[in-house]
């Protein structure tokens, strides 16, 4: 099943308020290439299949 591609302008818009970062048209620019290019490197990691009864990691403790 493939996964809707995500909303990089909303995203980038919602974050720019929730952090209070203001952003000009060029870096909102370059943020949305990078969304898109850190993307499209992670959907061969997503895509690949896991085993449903594949055991979680255990979480590390100090």
């Amino acid at each position: 099943m493939k996964q809707p591609s995500p909303d990089w302008a909303a995203y980038v818009a919602q974050m720019e308020q929730v952090l209070g970062v203001p952003l000009d048209d060029e870096r909102r620019a370059e943020l949305l290439i990078q969304f898109t290019r850190i993307a499209g490197m992670a959907a061969p990691l997503m895509a690949f299949p896991l085993d449903d009864r594949l055991e979680v990691a255990g979480v590390y403790k100090a």
